[in-house]
C-alpha cells in the first residue's frame, strides 16, 4: 500500500479555461494506512448501460441452444465469447404489455418502461417512466450527469423517459457529447462557446495535471497518464470527425461533427461512455446504436442494401444471413466497448464488475415486428450481485419487464413495478 501525506478527494478534478475534467478512483484518494473497506471511496457506484439496436435479431443465431453456463456461444454473440463469464443471456422473455400494432413508430418506446406510448401515465404517474431513469432518480444526484442519452442513428429514438410526458432527447453529436463531459458552463451552448475561445479543452488542465502528478505515487502516475491520453485521443479524432463533416459529402440532416465512417462512429460515442464511467461523470447512459426503420447501408461489411428494407427478409436466406452479418457487427463493437470497462479497475474489482449493462432491442423477428422472444444479454455483476456465466431461458410468455426490474433490484434502488412487472428472477 502507497502511503500518501494528503488524501485526494473523490470529488477532485483539473479545472482549466474552459474545461473541468473528473478524475478516475486513485490510491492517493484512500488515507494513508487505511483498509480499502474501512474508506469513503469504497461506496462502489451503481452503474447502468441500456444499450440498444433497432429491428430485432435473426433469434435462431442470436440465443444459444444450449442452457446453464456450458452453452455454446451462437454466431451473433461470438464477439462476446471472451467475455462469456461476465454475460448472462435471457431467452425467452416478451414485452407483452408495450406491443403495437405500428411498431417502428413505438416499438422503442416500450424497451425501458414495459408500457404502450399512448398508455404512459394511464395507471399512475410512474406508467410510462422508463428503468433508466427511475435509476437515476436514486443514483443521478451523486454525479455532475444525472444520466446521459445518446444516439448513433441520423434521428433520435425515444427510449428514455424522466415522465410519462417527457422524453429525454438522445445527442448524436460526438462533439457535443464531448463538451458535456469535459467542458465548463452550465449549457451546452456555454460549453461550446467557451471552446469556441480556448481551443483544445485538454489543453486547459495540462498545467494543473502535471504539478497533480507529481505529488502522486507511481501506480496513480500512471493512471493519470493513461487516462488523460485516452481523452487526448478522443479529443483528437473528434476533432478529425467534425473537419471530415464539414469537408466531405455526407448524408444530409447528419450532425455536424460526426464520423462517414460507422465504425468510428460507434466507437467514439461507446469510448466516450467508457471515460464518463471511468471518472464517474455519469453514472446512467441509455444508447440507440441506430433508430427503427434505419435506412443504413453497411458498406464496410460489403453489404449495399438499406438495414430496413433488408430486415424485411420473408425469410430468404441471403436477406438473413446479411442480417446476421451486421448483428454480430454491432455486438463487436459493443465488445469492444465492454473490454475497456473490465480492463478498468476500480476499488479491487473493474468497472465492468461494478456495472449493470443490458444489450437488446425491443424487436425480436424483424420480418414480422414482434416482441417476442427479445434478444437480451446483460453484461457486468453489479457489484456481485449478478452471477453472470449463464444463459438463461424462460418460458414462453414470462415478461421482459421482470428482467428489468431484477437489473433495478440487483442495485438496490428502490421499484415497486416495470410496467405489468412486479417481481425479479431469482436466476439471474
Amino acid at each position: 500500500m502507497f502511503l500518501f501525506k494528503k488524501q485526494l478527494p473523490r470529488r477532485t478534478v483539473l479545472k482549466g479555461v474552459g474545461a473541468s475534467f473528473a478524475l478516475p478512483l486513485l490510491d492517493a484518494m484512500v488515507p494513508a494506512a487505511t483498509a480499502w473497506a474501512d474508506t469513503p471511496a469504497a461506496k462502489i457506484p451503481k452503474r447502468f448501460a441500456f444499450v440498444g439496436f433497432p429491428h430485432g435479431a435473426i433469434m435462431d443465431k442470436w440465443s444459444p441452444k444450449e442452457t446453464g453456463a456450458d452453452y455454446k456461444m451462437s454466431p451473433v454473440l461470438e464477439p462476446l465469447e471472451p467475455l462469456r463469464k461476465h454475460m448472462t443471456i435471457v431467452s425467452g422473455l416478451r414485452n407483452k404489455p408495450a406491443e403495437t400494432p405500428e411498431p417502428h413508430a413505438y416499438i422503442e418506446q416500450g424497451w425501458l418502461t414495459c408500457v404502450k406510448p399512448w398508455d404512459f401515465g394511464k395507471s399512475g404517474p410512474e406508467s410510462g417512466v422508463s428503468c433508466d431513469q427511475i435509476a437515476a432518480r436514486h443514483i443521478g444526484q451523486e454525479t455532475r450527469l444525472p444520466s446521459l442519452e445518446l444516439t448513433a442513428s441520423q434521428g433520435s429514438a425515444r427510449i428514455a423517459w424522466r415522465t410519462p410526458t417527457q422524453p429525454l432527447p438522445q445527442e448524436g453529436n460526438p462533439r457535443a457529447v464531448f463538451q458535456k463531459l469535459f467542458g465548463q458552463g452550465d449549457t451546452d451552448q456555454e460549453r461550446a462557446q467557451i471552446l469556441a475561445e480556448t481551443g483544445s479543452i485538454l489543453d486547459r488542465v495540462q498545467g494543473q495535471a502535471k504539478r497533480l502528478q507529481a505529488s502522486l505515487g507511481i501506480n496513480d502516475k500512471h493512471v493519470i497518464g493513461d487516462y488523460l491520453d485516452s481523452v487526448r485521443e478522443i479529443e483528437r479524432r473528434v476533432q478529425m470527425a467534425e473537419k471530415q463533416s464539414n469537408s466531405e459529402l455526407v448524408i444530409p440532416d447528419a450532425p455536424i461533427g460526426t464520423p462517414n465512417d460507422i465504425t468510428e462512429y460507434l466507437k467514439l460515442m461507446f469510448d466516450m461512455m467508457a471515460l464518463a464511467f471511468q471518472a464517474d461523470v455519469t453514472r446512467v447512459i441509455t444508447f440507440s446504436m441506430d433508430r427503427e426503420a434505419s435506412m443504413r447501408t453497411y458498406t464496410n461489411l460489403g453489404i449495399a442494401e438499406g438495414w430496413h428494407p433488408l430486415s424485411h427478409h420473408g425469410n430468404n436466406p441471403d436477406k438473413m444471413d446479411k442480417l446476421v452479418k451486421i448483428q454480430k457487427y454491432h455486438t463487436q463493437v459493443f465488445a469492444d466497448f465492454v473490454k475497456k470497462l473490465d480492463a478498468t479497475k476500480e476499488g479491487g474489482a473493474t468497472v465492468l464488475y461494478n456495472s449493470t449493462i443490458l444489450f437488446g432491442s425491443d424487436m425480436s423477428n424483424s420480418d414480422k415486428h414482434n416482441n417476442d422472444p427479445l434478444p437480451s444479454a446483460i453484461l457486468g455483476h453489479a457489484n456481485g450481485k449478478i452471477k453472470g456465466g449463464q444463459h438463461l431461458k424462460y418460458p414462453q410468455d414470462s415478461k421482459h419487464g421482470d428482467l428489468l426490474f431484477t437489473l433495478l433490484e440487483r442495485n438496490d434502488i428502490p421499484v415497486k413495478a416495470v410496467g405489468d412487472s412486479t417481481q425479479g428472477l431469482s436466476e439471474v
